[in-house]
């Protein structure tokens, strides 16, 4: 879900170009689960599966949108989610019991011949698994791309490194890991293009586009703490937020009220977790400090035994990108950049 305050946020268009020669943190889970929502057959509404009925929408998306930020000489960074923190539990529960809704939904529309239902609802069932997750750090490594694996939320282990600058940025659809205190977030690098109006035969364009926390703090004129009270007020991934609060109440509320204790006052809260914790748990997130980010080098004979030989990608295709891939790779004397 993520903290829902990117319409008050002040942002600007960019282009690829832009993030040339930079490490970009890359929340995998939240890709992977755009790939599932938006790769699928627009008829069936389901999502794009090999012979054996395995999905392999996630392994579409990240295959062809890596190559092409390598391409554009972006260094990503994939960090995968840990183990969720207790306060997440509830919400987890939530999204299954809506992806089970949706899944049903979807069902009951496809024997109606509903395609329009069907596709809005078979997106809404997207869920990631062991196997899934699996198989993208795969592919990755193969690529030749940074893999992390982060002790709890990837958001908060992709802002560790910003602040650390050991990477340029933070790339995601959520604005998490501005309250995780990223200097810098990336929006749409993973969906850049002409994207269809939904129910409509008319199309958009997308563009990528960076956030500034300093020009963020600065418009908005609150303080860092005041940005999560923010997120809080309005829902994040461990509350469901407070009733009939949106981000420019709750920005009125932090600038008349200034502390989280004062703002509670002005309140009802309605989860059993403490505002406090959930406020904490933004500050000091757990993350693997020890944590390095290692570059290997393109492999293609084994991207081609798990796409082409395993889950059945067109060779033509996989053999296409792979020859734009390999433009991309340093000189022997070089290497040594790459990978550091």
């Amino acid at each position: 879900m993520g903290i829902q305050i990117a319409g008050i946020l002040p942002k600007k268009e960019i282009e690829l170009s832009d993030l040339s020669n930079k490490k970009i943190a890359i929340d995998a889970f939240n890709w992977m689960y755009q790939f599932l929502s938006i790769i699928r057959d627009r008829d069936t509404g389901e999502p794009l599966k090999d012979s054996k009925g395995r999905v392999t929408s996630h392994l579409s998306g990240l295959f062809y949108r890596t190559a092409k930020l390598l391409e554009a000489g972006i260094r990503p960074v994939y960090v995968f989610d840990g183990k969720p923190p207790e306060m997440k539990i509830a919400e987890i529960r939530a999204r299954r019991a809506r992806r089970e809704e949706a899944a049903e939904i979807a069902k009951e529309a496809r024997k109606a011949g509903d395609k329009i239902t069907v596709r809005k609802y078979a997106q809404q069932s997207s869920k990631l698994n062991a196997e899934l997750i699996e198989s993208a750090k795969q592919l990755l490594q193969y690529m030749g791309v940074a893999v992390i694996q982060a002790p709890s939320e990837g958001e908060a282990q992709c802002s560790w490194f910003a602040k650390n600058k050991d990477v340029y940025a933070v790339a995601s659809q959520d604005s998490d890991s501005l309250m995780f205190g990223t200097p810098r977030l990336i929006r749409n690098l993973s969906i850049t293009g002409k994207r269809k109006v939904p129910r409509k035969d008319s199309y958009y364009e997308v563009r990528p586009e960076v956030i500034e926390l300093k020009d963020v703090l600065k418009e908005l004129g609150v303080k860092q703490d005041q940005l999560i009270i923010m997120g809080i007020l309005v829902g994040t991934d461990f509350n469901p937020g407070i009733k009939g609060i949106g981000p420019k109440k709750s920005l009125k509320l932090v600038k008349e009220e200034k502390t989280l204790d004062k703002v509670l006052e002005k309140v009802e809260w309605n989860t059993d977790t403490p505002a406090k914790k959930i406020f904490d748990f933004f500050k000091e997130p757990p993350v693997d400090k020890k944590a390095k980010i290692k570059f290997g080098i393109l492999e293609p004979k084994k991207i081609k035994k798990l796409l082409v030989d395993e889950f059945e990608f067109s060779e033509t295709r996989v053999d296409k990108v792979l020859d734009g891939l390999k433009k991309t790779q340093p000189s022997k004397g070089s290497l040594g950049s790459w990978i550091k």
